[in-house]
């Protein structure tokens, strides 16, 4: 993988204990909707065993100006430097990586399982999705504990949003029991709408891990 530094612009919190990071993007950095980013810190004020480095999937989309990654905030040496990162601040980039995005020639229908911090490369293929107004219905189903733990909620179920207008059809909250099983969450809810949504034709499905397709 390519190499490149990125200044920290700023930070956000996007859901409960979540926090969104927003880095200029790199010239010459290009990705496809859902790759991921590998991001090291320079030089840390503290560090710990697990190391300088992590991966996530990219939230922001390939038209967009700037590099955005999205993490529950775990008590940790990197999430710390992280959260108490000061303007300007540069990172060392590795990337883009990884094989999950959609196929340009697939025009199949897609469907997308999403459960708490795992909608992150969904929102980014959902943006880009508008942004090129593809010929293509996109359902999303997206599952957490509560509203306040889920992340981009507000943006995935605004009607003015262009996705949610042409593109993501239905936007499913599923709201687990404490000690629900997570591998079970989305198999009454998923199985009855995907029979309403495609009685008479075949589609895609994508979900960042698998046990939410259990």
């Amino acid at each position: 993988m390519a190499s490149f530094e990125a200044e920290f612009q700023k930070r956000e919190e996007i859901a409960e204990g979540t926090m969104a990071f927003h880095f200029a993007r790199p010239a010459g950095f290009e990705f496809k909707a859902g790759q991921s980013v590998n991001v090291g810190l320079v030089d840390p004020p503290e560090t710990d065993a697990k190391g300088n480095r992590r991966s996530f999937s990219i939230v922001s989309a390939p038209y967009e100006q700037e590099l955005v990654i999205a993490t529950r905030m775990r008590d940790t040496a990197f999430k710390r430097v992280l959260r108490a990162m000061p303007k300007g601040t540069r990172v060392a980039l590795r990337g883009p990586g990884g094989l999950f995005s959609m196929e340009e020639a697939d025009s199949a229908p897609r469907v997308f399982l999403a459960g708490g911090i795992g909608i992150t490369p969904f929102v980014s293929m959902l943006r880009q999705a508008a942004k090129e107004r593809l010929a293509r219905k996109l359902t999303l189903f997206y599952s957490n504990r509560r509203p306040e733990d889920a992340a981009f909620l507000d943006e995935l179920i605004d009607e003015d949003v262009a996705f949610q207008q042409f593109h993501c059809r239905r936007v499913i909250r599923v709201h687990l029991r404490r000690n629900h099983a997570r591998r079970h969450v989305f198999q009454p809810t998923l199985l009855t709408a995907l029979r309403d949504m495609y009685t008479r034709s075949s589609f895609r499905l994508s979900a960042v891990s698998p046990r939410c397709i259990r």
